[in-house]
């Protein structure tokens, strides 16, 4: 558990105590709902929230302070410490500045286009059979959730693995100013969030950035199979650690084994292992080697990283599989795009199934210029293959069916739907034991409305889905 000095977190962030101090400090929250006793409250602001607002619930839950504005000094009252500051955000920013310099220990950056979080837990359930390790928690990547998960840091971490997300130009150098990372992995750049960059350079230069920020001792992680992987190298300021599902790299995939497993090849050793993956799919894969490579940098032993997979669990959401009344639900609807879409259904279209196999697909958000050519082109891969039916959530997804039924995927197998719980519900009365059904959209979509209309559909709403195998 970190413990703060208050001395220490008005120094990091030019603040003044008003009220008094708290002796110490145990944590820092930004949400009353998650405040536990000997925590200082952060009064952000929002568009459409203040937490100003809150203090006296954040005082009744048993915080011990609070920053807030110096602006509204004036309307508060005396119940509670007060760090003030000139701005809430920049000075819980400040602070986990200050921490993690003060703490000094390694840290791993993780960005990408898809598979950040999978990635980051993975070399962190690696890294803590071996070390006291600290996470991110959950996905919490961009200037609001990088500060608390580094706030969170325990004392006793000998390391760190951190997940940093951008979807806007210059982004990523203050999230780097926080984390200082000493290593970086980026796990893939697609056609994400083109609405801003405009093109996959744009977004590359801008994840490359975290390889920029690296110390000359520190090390990149990076895909030789990724198409920008030239100017991502160009970019890491000294050792670069590469692997590839297809040709030379310092951690390569010799093949695809029965049962799940893989067989990899580790260059600077010789050594070759055979290593179970958690779930299905090529991508998964290309996570585990990312990772995997950070685990070895970092001395980790192979039974330690077999162990790890062997234990390994995806967040919610994430490729989490599901059965009811005899139908398998695989919910991987927390996000997607171009990239992820692609791997979902290709994993999906070879996961075995008793019976027929369903797509519930939404819209993917954030493509600017380019949404409507990437949607009609995932359409058209789906019209060469045979499903039993496809339900598109949203109008993107709609060209996605239009382009499936160009290729072939009968107009009667199609079906248009205006939200995802119209999805669910229509698609409970198709289905039958043995069939398989997944779930894929753009955060904003809510697909996960889907699988409980369908649950509730074909259970009577007598229940929701069970885990099942992975």
């Amino acid at each position: 558990m970190p413990r703060f000095s208050p001395d220490e977190l008005a120094r990091w962030c030019g603040g003044e105590w008003i009220h008094g101090a708290p002796p110490a400090l145990s944590g820092i929250a930004h949400d009353t709902r998650s405040l536990q006793s000997d925590c200082l409250y952060v009064a952000l602001r929002g568009a459409r929230f203040d937490g100003h607002d809150f203090l006296e619930e954040a005082r009744a839950r048993g915080a011990c302070g609070a920053v807030v504005a110096r602006s509204r000094l004036p309307r508060l009252g005396e119940n509670l410490p007060l760090l003030a500051v000139d701005d809430t955000l920049g000075a819980l920013q400040s602070m986990a500045t200050g921490y993690r310099a003060k703490l000094g220990i390694p840290i791993i950056g993780v960005s990408g286009s898809t598979g950040k979080t999978t990635v980051k837990e993975m070399v962190a359930d690696m890294l803590a059979a071996a070390f006291p390790t600290a996470r991110s928690r959950g996905n919490w990547n961009n200037e609001f959730g990088l500060p608390l998960s580094l706030l969170s840091i325990g004392e006793d971490a000998r390391v760190g693995v951190f997940e940093l997300g951008i979807s806007h130009p210059g982004e990523m150098a203050p999230l780097c100013r926080m984390a200082q990372p000493t290593w970086g992995v980026v796990t893939a750049i697609g056609p994400v969030h083109l609405e801003f960059f405009g093109g996959e350079d744009a977004v590359a230069r801008e994840k490359g950035e975290m390889l920029r920020s690296l110390p000359p001792g520190g090390a990149a992680v990076l895909s030789a199979d990724d198409a920008r992987f030239d100017l991502l190298r160009s970019m890491a300021p000294g050792r670069v650690i590469t692997v590839s599902r297809r040709g030379d790299a310092d951690y390569r995939l010799l093949g695809l084994e029965s049962g799940g497993r893989c067989s990899i090849r580790e260059r600077s050793s010789g050594e070759t292992v055979s290593l179970r993956m958690p779930l299905p799919g090529e991508h998964i894969v290309h996570n585990a080697l990312l990772a995997l490579a950070v685990a070895r940098g970092f001395g980790v032993s192979w039974e330690a990283i077999a162990g790890a997979l062997d234990r390994y669990t995806p967040l919610p959401m994430r490729w989490e599989t599901g059965l009811v009344n005899g139908v398998t639900t695989v919910n991987d609807a927390y996000n997607s795009n171009p990239l992820s879409l692609r791997a979902a259904i290709l994993t999906f279209r070879d996961m075995p199934a008793k019976g027929r196999k369903w797509l519930v697909l939404g819209d993917m958000l954030e493509l600017g210029p380019t949404a409507v050519e990437e949607h009609e082109k995932i359409g058209q891969s789906l019209g060469v293959e045979t499903w039993a039916g496809l339900f598109a959530v949203g109008e993107l997804a709609g060209v996605m069916a239009d382009g499936a039924r160009a290729l072939g995927l009968p107009e009667d197998r199609i079906h248009r739907c205006g939200s995802a719980r119209q999805a669910g519900e229509r698609l409970a009365g198709l289905l039958a034991p043995g069939d398989a059904v997944l779930f894929k959209g753009s955060r904003g979509m809510h697909l996960e409305d889907s699988v409980l209309a369908l649950s509730d559909g074909l259970s009577g709403g007598r229940e929701r889905p069970t885990p099942g195998e992975r």
